[in-house]
């Protein structure tokens, strides 16, 4: 990072303290997603039916659930899940895609035709309901959630890279490039990739968090982890049977963690867009 963007970075972040809060909030999930074994008190998996459904305390500031299992314990762990699904779900959509997209944007002609008609007939789907689909059809597997998600999310980077690629595709210094004897693959990956990767980061914050929150549903509606694996998602459906009984935490603190880190990644990629928008130096 230039000395200029660094400038401009913190003037954005002093005049959108939303964004400095949601950059600290991702950055505090990411630190108990990796240090989350070595500070639970309790194991997260280990059953104590003489300690079920104690309420906050002292010593067990989220209370514990139906099988006496630290509630906090478990949120801790569950970081680390679904911040990996997420990651790792974004990732590969996110190279594909924009490899796809890009390729695609620069050819034109019937190729990007196609690829455009079939981003739109995905999108025309609900995408949760494509998800739930693709999950059933494979098996609720770790690996097939991501493969899911990877998947709904495709369509996003597609049309993002085949669009920003199309309107730099005949620019100077691509003419440049090709005139000095660059091939079209060099072309593409090594000019106009790296100059639209900045723009999509804002859509790999955005998509992570919609991407938590696709795992966490998928589980909620048993098309997920399994249990007793800890994971948000789950820890909220098996929480909801005991609403009605006044055992608030089962399904507050979850449900919180879920909310907080969906929240900090979108008020992420907004803060983001405004770091990287040209239009924001001046």
């Amino acid at each position: 990072m230039t000395s200029a963007t660094l400038r401009h970075s913190v003037w954005i972040l002093r005049g959108n303290p939303l964004t400095a809060v949601a950059a600290a909030g991702v950055t505090l999930f990411v630190l108990v997603a990796i240090f989350g074994p070595w500070i639970v008190p309790y194991d997260p998996v280990a059953s104590n039916v003489s300690e079920a459904l104690l309420p906050p305390s002292a010593a067990h500031i989220a209370g514990t659930d139906q099988l006496g299992r630290d509630v906090f314990s478990r949120l801790v762990i569950a970081a680390r899940l679904d911040l990996a699904i997420a990651v790792s779900a974004v990732g590969i959509s996110f190279v594909i895609g924009a490899v796809v997209g890009a390729f695609c944007g620069y050819a034109g002609g019937r190729l990007d035709r196609t690829v455009g008609r079939f981003v739109d007939v995905m999108m025309a789907f609900p995408l949760f309901v494509l998800a739930m689909a693709m999950v059933a059809a494979l098996g609720n597997r770790i690996e097939n959630i991501v493969i899911a998600t990877a998947i709904i999310n495709l369509p996003f980077y597609i049309r993002f890279a085949r669009a920003e690629v199309n309107v730099r595709r005949n620019v100077g210094w691509v003419e440049a490039a090709r005139a000095c004897g660059e091939s079209h693959f060099s072309v593409v990956l090594r000019f106009l990739l790296p100059n639209i990767l900045p723009a999509m980061a804002v859509q790999i914050s955005l998509n992570l968090g919609w991407a938590i929150l696709n795992a966490a549903g998928l589980s909620f509606i048993g098309l997920g982890v399994k249990p007793p694996t800890p994971e948000w998602g789950i820890m909220v459906a098996e929480g909801a049977r005991f609403i009605s009984t006044g055992r608030w935490w089962l399904v507050a603190f979850p449900g919180l963690a879920l909310m907080l880190a969906v929240l900090c990644f979108n008020l992420l990629g907004d803060g983001m867009r405004d770091i990287l928008d040209p239009r924001m130096r001046t």
